[in-house]
Order: C-alpha cells, then structure tokens, then sequence
C-alpha cells in the first residue's frame, strides 16, 4: 500500500492535528476546539472547478458561522500562491475569500488526512471535505473527483442533520433537513419494541421503524 495513504483518519475518532500556515497566520487544530470545522481541500490555485467551489464557500461563511462552524482550505501551494488567487477572485469575480487556506507544500495535512490519492494525482490534494466537531473528532468525511465540484448546500444540510442527532439523540433520513420528521433510536428492549407502537408521540410503520417532529 503506497505510504501516502496509509492511516486515512477514522469517523468518530480525534481528527489528526496540524501545525500549519494559512493566509491568515498559523492555525493548529487546537485552535478550532469548542466549535465546528469544516476543513476541505482543493487539487490547485488558479484553477476553474476550485474556484467555483472557494467562491461558494466564502458566499455561504456566514450560514456556517451562524451553526458555530468555520471553514478552513488547504492546497499544496505556497501562502503567495494562495494571496494572488484570493486577490484575482476578488478582482475578477467581486467575491471575498473570508476564511484562511493552508499552505500545504510538505504535504503533511494532507497525508494524515488521506487527502493524496495516487491514482488521481501524486503531488495535487483530491477534492476532499472533512467535518470536525468542536471535541476534535472527525465526524464525516467526503471524497469527490478531480472533474466535479462540491455541493455547498449538501455540507450545510449535514451539519444541521448532525447538531440535530447531537441535541436530540436522534437519526434523520433521507435528505433530512430542519423542520422534517427524524428517526427514533431502534428499541433496546422487546417490550420497548411493542410499547412504541403505542405511543402517540411517534409514527411506526413497525416496531423498527419509528418516527417523530421535534
């Protein structure tokens, strides 16, 4: 197995730490504690797919700020490389890059998030989203292709689906979003099994399938 994908970070475990310098100064891991993060990658500055993505990214800061989430990028390109391609955004496309983006040249990030796929690119990070809880541990993770961009709503939509689980220790389903039914817990017993199909709180197709509105 080649060694730039050996140890790929593990959902529900601390997510791996960095020491790094972005745009805006170093920033380590720690320094994201007591709120959410999403750190994600992009193969290369000044190319069109990432562009389109970084823009989307900073238009929405503001919806993940109000879910004390921030947002952090990472390339394998230097800070001055980063600094000129905030600027041409800026200057081409009137959109202002708001959050910070590693500056990844020894690869370091990106190998301890598995973010170098060889059979993609050897020295270019893929397309790769993490979410990051405000305990540190990686809570989801989404790989996409070189030729096709993210879907920023879809980010936003799962982090809503995960605070909800969190608060109310429920699931979601399918393409759950706010104000949507959620999935009850299985039953841990028989006779709890039975008991739920009862109770007028939820809606049960069957004993294992129950639902409720919050």
């Amino acid at each position: 197995m080649d060694n730039a994908i050996i140890g790929l970070p593990r959902l529900n475990e601390n997510a791996p730490a960095f020491d790094a310098e972005t745009t805006e100064g170093r920033k380590t891991l720690d320094d994201y504690r007591g709120q959410w993060l999403v750190l994600f990658s992009h193969p290369a500055d000044f190319t069109p797919v990432c562009t389109t993505e970084f823009m989307a990214f900073a238009q929405r800061e503001a919806e993940f700020a109000k879910r004390n989430c921030a947002l952090l990028g990472l390339s394998i390109d230097s800070t001055h490389s980063h600094i000129a391609w905030v600027k041409n955004i800026k200057d081409n496309f009137d959109v202002e890059i708001g959050f910070p983006i590693i500056a990844d040249l020894s690869m370091d990030v990106a190998r301890a998030y598995g973010m170098i796929h060889p059979g993609a690119a050897d020295t270019s990070a893929v397309r790769a989203t993490f979410l990051i809880d405000p305990d540190s541990k990686l809570r989801a993770m989404v790989y996409y292709p070189m030729s096709n961009g993210r879907s920023i709503d879809e980010f936003i939509r799962l982090l809503d689906a995960m605070q909800t689980s969190d608060t109310h220790g429920v699931a979601t389903p399918e393409n759950w979003k706010p104000g949507d039914d959620v999935i009850v817990p299985p039953a841990k017993t028989a006779t709890e099994a039975m008991a739920r199909m009862h109770n007028g709180e939820y809606t049960c197709k069957d004993f294992y399938f129950c639902t409720k509105s919050l």
